[in-house]
């Protein structure tokens, strides 16, 4: 995610450009300045983390032309003009090149603030798409997100990389909130068609007749898009719910893949996210479509067979959200840390991601603890829980490992303050680093 923005003044006007900066700089925004358009294109690349406040009227590069300029090497920079008395058509020209917005002089501070506000935040969320599809689209990266080191989560990665390189129709199955989504992401991320076209369609979130046109058309003469499987023709289609196709789209969907030939030109990853207890994939298509489709099946773990990986995520994950609320993490207790390796977890990774959220706004607010937020989200959990058979050594063991993982952590890999904070002698850290597969070099 991207943090702090920035915002690049543009003017060729000294008093102007420290006014506007000062009052930016009380409103909290970090501020740089330049005396003209040439000085400022040597700094504003593509993926400048910030807005642009420019005057229009400028000696040499004038406003539009260091706009168009902008625009050119990325259009969705947001760009703020300002513009003097008189000045609306150039302002007018200003907007059709793709200006976010203008200021006429004599403007008001506060306008100003709350157009950088605007502007900073949309282009967060540019940035922050950017990243994302950038993950998405990078094995490594991808792979990363796919935390853990029990044994399911390695061969699950392991299968990943396997059927990644492969050419055939893939099954995700699994249950709810297991991270089936990221797993179609990476399978394409990882394989010989990651260069390729990545269609994602949500089949139970559209009627028949809108599925049916969205997935096989054909198109109406105003609509921009291809049929999703022709838009992804050579990269991978990703079908969401595919138990919710009825029995016409799966007889059709089995024609267009029988049609296909092998290797296939789209191929077909689809995911089956069933609810009700008994039913299975199997049992919720019909036979062919599911013999095609399953020769290469995945099927997620659920979060509680993963063992101490649920003390890792939830770290990892408060410790994102700490960052972002501008907090420190909670510290989790043995007991706590117990109860989160016990508890059903219905919900999966994703209802852990929410817990580690209000885990931590809680945290901040100096109330609550990660006990009574579990037992809000399992009402039938009890505040000890029992060891239900398993050793006692297993839970110290996963405790220990997490506290050791999380005080590295936050002091970047330095073994004397994790020493300090643990009271270890360096010989004890250094055992049990080995002993739980630590390795210094992952945190610095």
């Amino acid at each position: 995610m991207v943090k702090a923005m920035k915002i690049a003044i543009v003017d060729d006007e000294k008093d102007m450009r420290q006014s506007i900066s000062q009052w930016l700089a009380l409103s909290g925004y970090d501020t740089e300045t330049f005396a003209s358009a040439e000085e400022a294109l040597g700094t504003l690349g593509p993926d400048y983390p910030g807005i642009v406040i420019s005057d229009i009227r400028m000696p040499g590069m004038d406003g539009i032309q260091f706009l168009k300029k902008l625009m050119g090497a990325d259009s969705s920079l947001p760009v703020i003009m300002i513009t003097g008395h008189g000045d609306v058509p150039m302002a007018v020209e200003a907007m059709r090149v793709g200006a976010y917005d203008f200021l006429e002089k004599p403007f008001n501070p506060d306008r100003m603030s709350e157009l950088a506000q605007k502007a900073t935040n949309a282009r967060r969320l540019t940035l922050d798409n950017r990243q994302l599809r950038r993950e998405l689209s990078d094995g490594t990266q991808i792979m990363q997100k796919l935390i853990g080191q029990s044994p399911k989560m390695e061969r699950l990665r392991e299968d990943i990389l396997d059927l990644g390189h492969a050419d055939g129709h893939v099954l995700i199955d699994g249950e709810t909130g297991t991270g089936k989504t990221l797993i179609a992401h990476a399978l394409h991320a990882v394989g010989s068609r990651a260069g390729k076209n990545f269609v994602l369609l949500p089949c139970a979130a559209m009627d028949e007749a809108a599925l049916m046109k969205r997935l096989f058309g054909p198109m109406e003469p105003e609509d921009t898009r291809l049929p999703a499987i022709e838009e992804a023709r050579g990269g991978t289609l990703v079908l969401e719910d595919i138990e919710s196709l009825s029995d016409a789209a799966q007889a059709r969907l089995l024609s267009v893949i029988n049609d296909q030939g092998t290797p296939p030109e789209t191929r077909i990853v689809a995911i089956c996210n069933l609810q009700d207890e008994g039913q299975t994939c199997e049992s919720a298509l019909r036979p062919d479509l599911f013999y095609r489709l399953a020769a290469l099946r995945i099927t997620v773990p659920p979060l509680r067979q993963r063992g101490e990986d649920i003390l890792t995520l939830f770290a990892r994950l408060s410790e994102q959200y700490a960052e972002d609320y501008g907090c420190e993490p909670p510290q989790v207790s043995a007991q706590e840390a117990a109860q989160l390796l016990q508890a059903p977890w219905p919900g999966n990774v994703r209802q852990l991601i929410h817990l580690a959220e209000r885990a931590v706004l809680q945290s901040r607010r100096g109330s609550g603890t990660i006990s009574s937020l579990l037992m809000n989200d399992h009402e039938d959990m009890k505040p000890v829980m029992t060891t239900e058979g398993k050793p006692l050594k297993e839970y110290v063991e996963a405790f220990e490992r997490m506290l050791i993982d999380n005080t590295m952590r936050r002091h970047k890999g330095s073994i004397a303050a994790v020493m300090e904070e643990l009271c270890l002698p360096r010989r004890t850290l250094n055992e049990k680093m080995a002993k739980y597969s630590l390795q210094r070099a992952d945190y610095l």
